[in-house]
């Protein structure tokens, strides 16, 4: 009778133990799937700066996408901090590899390729006019980026911003 009783008292901490090592398994593996997507899939930026007003306000939280991916005219990319500018940088893309920019600084219009563009998302038309004469041909393999408060910004008008080499560019804005 007793033996019977042990065995049961045994079952019970062993189904109990089973159950809490099966639940920290599963919390352990949801813990790393997490990791390993934050770490090379996603990661978090917070806006410094108000270059990029009226589309992002200082102090927001971005998530970007760090999969490899090829730049696209309008996206919002984050650039390294190794680049010699010195800090990670948040800029729309105006233009790719080949395309001539040239901006009209009286007008306040950007042209790409001879083309003036369309930029509802600025904060005002683009006056200032930094140390980059226009107009300049994107390098292959670069790109040509521009904040949305372009009065307010150091982007690629800036020769200590320049063009920027598509590696690096650490992910674009998802969120």
């Amino acid at each position: 009778m007793e033996t019977v009783a042990r065995r049961d008292q045994f079952n019970r901490r062993y189904k109990r133990n089973k159950d809490a090592l099966e639940w920290l398994e599963a919390v352990a593996l949801a813990v790393v799937a997490v990791a390993l997507v934050f770490t090379f899939g996603v990661r978090m930026i917070r806006v410094d700066g108000e270059s990029m007003l009226p589309t992002l306000q200082e102090g927001e939280r971005l998530l970007i996408s760090s999969l490899p991916y090829e730049p696209a005219y309008g996206d919002i990319i984050i650039i390294d901090q190794y680049t010699e500018y010195g800090e990670p940088l948040v800029k729309r893309v105006i233009g790719i590899g080949g395309d001539t920019i040239d901006i009209d600084f009286q007008a306040g219009v950007v042209y790409r390729n001879g083309e003036p563009l369309d930029e509802p998302y600025t904060a005002e038309p683009t006056y200032l006019q930094e140390s980059v004469t226009f107009p300049v041909t994107v390098p292959q393999g670069c790109l040509f980026v521009m904040g949305d408060n372009r009065n307010h910004s150091t982007d690629s008008r800036d020769t200590r911003v320049g063009f920027i080499d598509v590696r690096d560019v650490l992910g674009r804005v998802l969120l």
